[in-house]
């Protein structure tokens, strides 16, 4: 907006300044040919009131010399009716001279040659004298190329002023609007603590305490939303709790386990689903992270669980960091998601491996184990008493709300595989 600005005054003030410096060019010219013009005149007129003074005065031709010799704008020549020439020298034959013989006085400042004026002097007696006064094409030009030089350098400086000056308003403009800009870039990025200062234009002040409100309504709605989420959490793991208690009770022992193993995998999907709904309410939305840092960080984490189960796993990390368009606290729960499935549907001892590279645009994770493998029918998990299947539901719809692919391994075949691809950040 600011080079658009700036260029819509430059060119204004240009055709402002042209509108006045070439009438005023003209006007210089105009008024440098007039003068020149003027003293060749006053110089025929003075060799005519001479001539009509002291025309049998001897002294005649050294007065005209002496008035010819006065100035140098302009050469002065009187040619007598018997075609002697006083002061500049003059062809007698000239058509200027015999223009002023046969016709009334005349003036052109056109000639190629520059401009002349012409006196005829008729003395009783004599003849005509004629008086020419020529002025040379320099003489009718003189200082006008300095004063046209002066003239575009003014418009010039004040077309680089206006230009400036616009360039400091369109600053003070727009300096605000970006700090907005960039306090939108921040609540976008998930710092829902970013607030713009007003300042600037009235207009820009409405707009930054405009988008204040938006971010505090925000705030208050996450807050509320964060408050109904806890609050259904609490009302969901209680009656288990109570339906666990009961399975306790049971005389029978066989089907108290296997009412605590259907409670058990009730309570992961809920604590699953529970999770996925507090997705949306968190206070990190920042909508990328490092890659690379999340999985060795939560390969640590799960290593201690397989160290005590004796279960062999490996990690491919990249040396270098891998940024991802996903938040941290969405890629921490798709890897815990995938793991956990290793740990709660394989035998202790299952060796599990964690592979994470680069492909193309994308950065592909790869959580695989040694196990039996995925069922047919099972839906997309394992074919297990009490499984769900929620949290790899859950997972791809994860990844393919950021733009990413979810895949696994083929049914009936020994290994399970999970292999999501996320989008590179930019």
């Amino acid at each position: 907006m600011r080079r658009q600005i700036v260029w819509l005054v430059a060119a204004t003030t240009s055709v402002v300044v042209l509108a006045f410096v070439i009438p005023l060019a003209l006007l210089i010219q105009s008024f440098a040919r007039v003068g020149a013009m003027g003293s060749a005149e006053q110089e025929a007129q003075g060799a005519e009131l001479l001539i009509t003074s002291l025309h049998s005065d001897p002294r005649l031709p050294d007065l005209i010399a002496g008035l010819d010799s006065r100035t140098s704008r302009s050469a002065t020549s009187v040619v007598t009716p018997d075609d002697h020439v006083y002061g500049s020298p003059i062809d007698v034959n000239d058509p200027v001279v015999v223009r002023g013989r046969t016709g009334p006085p005349f003036e052109d400042a056109n000639l190629p040659s520059g401009g002349v004026v012409v006196r005829s002097v008729v003395v009783e007696g004599s003849g005509t004298y004629v008086v020419v006064a020529k002025v040379s094409r320099a003489v009718l030009t003189q200082g006008v190329w300095e004063a046209w030089l002066t003239a575009v350098a003014i418009g010039v400086g004040l077309t680089l002023i206006s230009v400036i000056a616009a360039s400091m308003v369109v600053r003070r403009i727009s300096g605000p609007l970006r700090e907005v800009a960039s306090v939108a870039h921040q609540l976008r990025s998930g710092n829902l603590n970013a607030r713009a200062e007003p300042a600037g234009a009235a207009e820009t002040r409405e707009l930054a305490e405009a988008l204040n409100g938006l971010a505090d309504r925000i705030t208050e709605l996450l807050a509320a939303e964060r408050a109904a989420i806890g609050e259904m959490a609490h009302r969901l793991r209680t009656p288990i709790t109570a339906l666990r208690l009961d399975a306790e009770a049971v005389p029978d022992p066989e089907l108290s386990a296997r009412l605590s193993d259907h409670l058990t995998e009730v309570q992961r999907a809920v604590d699953t689903i529970v999770k996925e709904a507090r997705r949306g309410v968190r206070d990190d939305l920042v909508v990328n992270c490092d890659a690379t840092q999340v999985v060795r960080e939560r390969v640590a984490f799960w290593s201690a669980l397989a160290e005590d189960q004796n279960r062999p796993f490996h990690e491919e990390l990249p040396v270098e960091p891998v940024r991802v368009q996903m938040p941290a606290s969405d890629l921490v729960d798709l890897i815990d998601i995938c793991i956990d499935n290793v740990f709660a549907h394989t035998a202790e001892g299952v060796a599990f491996g964690v592979t994470l590279s680069k492909s193309g645009d994308g950065a592909v994770l790869v959580i695989a184990d040694q196990g039996p493998g995925f069922q047919e029918g099972s839906s997309q998990g394992r074919e297990v008493v009490g499984r769900t299947g929620v949290g790899l539901e859950i997972v791809e719809k994860l990844v393919r709300g950021f733009g990413g692919t979810f895949r696994t391994s083929p049914p009936g075949l020994p290994g399970a595989t999970v292999a999501v691809s996320l989008p590179l950040a930019e």
